[in-house]
């Protein structure tokens, strides 16, 4: 990205960097004046709110729902819905005025709305590009429900959800699709439309849910189509304005819709829904920190507003309190993690490297100090599930690059911050956690992993289970056996799974053991790929260790 800094500015800021990258804060308070003031549901809103005017839904003359709908985070009495009035997504305003347009929800038994349960309306404010986040309480838990929207004389899609099992209640099965890593222009999201057809009880998501690279005019490898799309895509998202003209993008395509509106998703990002491998406040390239910590708060603001997410994940400047815990019955905790706002920054200039003292240094982070305590106590307090899920973003397990000495690791996944990764592993065996699942995404391909107590150690103790869903497109098509299949492979005996083709996860959760579908297609880069199952695993619970089926 070129900086728009006066040279000594660039300078200056140069200077401030210790090695190659070093976390900042300089002008976060700038960033958060520049995107946390006069919102709506702001302190200092009030004056502002004068100025905004409202506008009458039914003068809307183009569909408005062209986004689709979405449902979140479901809890035992509660569903979070999701749309954003977008007439023209690829248009920066969206055909839309600066102002508030009311709309309303209505949630039901039954797909036809014979049997309403609860409705109401919400304000569509232009601060947030139209987007509303409705959180539904007062539901039955457990339940499937039925919901849409309305917008003057305009009817959204009709959109599936359905809330938790209640925290004490004893659960027999829990379906789940475990996606990541959907770059537009390297394919079709065909793979969305066989999970939309999955019989699950909610999806996650677990990163790089869009890339900042540019798309040009016939979509990268989509070009089975007539559609030619506007220059501005072109570009790198940097701008507000950026990220959410390619949110709208992104969500124009009919499989990623399809599947929102069949299943709750519960969302993480990874580095690409703002830059590829920054950590923290540390950009990828070096421009000035203030300079990142703005696109950063643009990032984080455009990912809200387009994602089905409750209030108290909305986004302060440059800040977001993305990680969370969900609880299904008595049979899984769900604690998802944020493994980019908060790390330390990559060791050793990043990439695959041999380890050493900079990677190795006991106080480097993956999670930062305040999300790993409440990591560790939330397995330590309360009822103790039957499986403690941990969806999260890069590889737990390690990966060495080879058997010989000289191997190297990634140091972007946690292989690159050991010692994060034994504090983790020390404070589930202090907790009594028999039964960890560690979902990943990032890698663009699959793997099935046995997570050990020491990985130098073969023979050590098996103390958990990965599951590393592959890419929905990134990558493009990719193959059954990756070049480096034998090599990895054989490094690494506790990697009991490895497939590079696209696709999604399925996770089939019961008290007795966890069973992991990787669902593949044969080709993304042309549209229609059939799906199939490329492997099958179990591990039982309470006897970790993944056995094929």
């Amino acid at each position: 990205m070129t900086s728009t800094h006066a040279p000594e500015m660039q300078a200056a800021a140069r200077q401030l960097m210790h090695g190659r990258r070093r976390f900042l804060t300089v002008a976060g308070a700038a960033a958060t004046l520049a995107f946390a003031t006069n919102l709506p549901g702001t302190g200092g809103a009030e004056a502002h709110a004068a100025s905004v005017t409202d506008f009458d839904a039914r003068r809307i003359k183009e569909d408005p729902f062209s986004l689709g709908v979405a449902s979140g985070d479901p809890l035992p009495g509660s569903v979070l819905l999701w749309t954003r009035l977008a007439p023209r997504p690829y248009e920066t305003d969206s055909a839309l005025p600066k102002a508030r347009i009311r709309v309303e929800w209505e949630v039901a038994h039954d797909e036809r709305f014979r049997r309403t349960v609860r409705r109401g309306s919400v304000t569509a404010h232009p601060e947030f590009h139209h987007s509303v986040h409705v959180e539904v309480d007062g539901l039955a838990p457990d339940r499937v429900f039925y919901y849409r929207f309305r917008a003057g004389s305009w009817v959204s899609p009709v959109g599936r959800t359905r809330t938790a099992p209640a925290r004490g209640a004893r659960v027999g099965e829990l379906r789940l699709g475990v996606v990541s890593c959907q770059a537009y222009h390297d394919g079709y999201f065909t793979a969305y439309k066989h999970l939309a057809g999955e019989d699950v009880d909610a999806v996650f998501h677990l990163g790089d849910y869009l890339y900042e690279y540019a798309v040009n005019a016939v979509g990268g490898e989509r070009k089975y189509t007539d559609r030619r799309l506007p220059a501005h895509f072109n570009r790198e998202t940097v701008t507000l304005e950026d990220y959410r003209l390619r949110y709208g993008l992104y969500k124009s395509d009919p499989d990623l819709r399809a599947a929102h509106a069949a299943h709750p998703f519960v969302v993480t990002w990874d580095d690409h829904e703002t830059e590829n491998n920054y950590a923290g406040g540390t950009p990828e390239n070096d421009v000035p920190p203030e300079e990142f910590l703005l696109r950063r708060a643009a990032a984080y603001r455009a990912y809200w507003e387009n994602q089905p997410l409750r209030v108290p994940q909305r986004p302060t400047g440059p800040d977001m309190r993305l990680y969370r815990r969900l609880r299904f019955g008595r049979l899984a905790q769900f604690d998802i993690l944020d493994t980019r706002q908060y790390r330390s920054d990559q060791a050793y200039g990043d990439g695959w490297q041999v380890p050493g003292p900079e990677s190795e240094n006991p106080v480097r982070t993956m999670t930062g100090a305040a999300q790993e305590r409440w990591l560790i106590d939330g397995w330590s307090n309360g009822t103790r599930p039957v499986w403690n899920v941990v969806p999260q973003q890069v590889t737990f397990a390690q990966r060495r690059s080879q058997s010989a000495p000289g191997f190297k690791l990634s140091m972007d996944s946690w292989d690159g911050y050991p010692a994060s990764r034994e504090r983790i592993l020390a404070g589930a065996e202090s907790a009594g956690v028999k039964n960890l699942l560690v979902l990943t995404g990032d890698v663009h391909v699959s793997y099935g992993l046995d997570i050990k107590r020491d990985f130098a150690d073969p023979a050590s103790r098996t103390v958990g289970t990965e599951i590393v869903t592959t890419s929905v497109a990134s990558g493009k098509n990719g193959a059954d056996r990756p070049a480096d299949w034998e090599r990895l492979t054989g490094a690494n005996p506790h990697m009991k799974h490895y497939n590079g083709r696209r696709g999604y996860a399925l996770l089939t959760l019961t008290p007795e053991q966890a069973r992991a579908d990787f669902r593949t297609v044969a080709a993304v880069t042309t549209p229609g790929a059939a799906v199939t199952t490329a492997a099958s695993f179990v591990t039982e619970a309470g006897n970790p260790g993944l056995k094929p089926v």
